[in-house]
């Protein structure tokens, strides 16, 4: 009996905590994968920390499920190419040095798939 009272207030509990939309958090390896949640239960963003700072890939949904935006953090920096969707549009973002570097737009024919 006292492991179904336990269950059920951790239900509950989980319950309580997905209504506030806080992350859902997971230790991966030496870094911490965080998953942020609209109210209607899909992912608005996902990605890791390590030692308190973004580190390694994020990605950002809009409430659809639309990927909007993805690119990697580098001790806390952007690096790298990024990506963002907005609309029928896609912008790729070169950072270096957490500075923009370059920028290319794409037009309607040659959007890439965000999946």
């Amino acid at each position: 009996m006292r492991k179904a009272v336990i269950l059920v207030a951790l239900f509950f509990s989980g319950i309580l905590f997905a209504q506030e939309n806080s992350p859902e958090l997971e230790v991966v390896g030496q870094r911490v994968k965080t998953t942020y949640y609209f109210e209607n239960g899909k992912v608005q963003q996902q990605g890791f920390f390590k030692d308190g700072k973004l580190d390694g890939e994020w990605i950002s949904y809009d409430s659809r499920g639309n990927k909007l935006s993805e690119g990697t953090y580098l001790n806390g920096s952007k690096t790298g190419k990024w990506f963002f969707w907005n609309g029928n549009s896609l912008s790729e973002v070169d950072y270096s040095n957490n500075s923009i570097a370059m920028v290319k737009n794409w037009k309607d024919g040659a959007i890439v798939n965000r999946n």
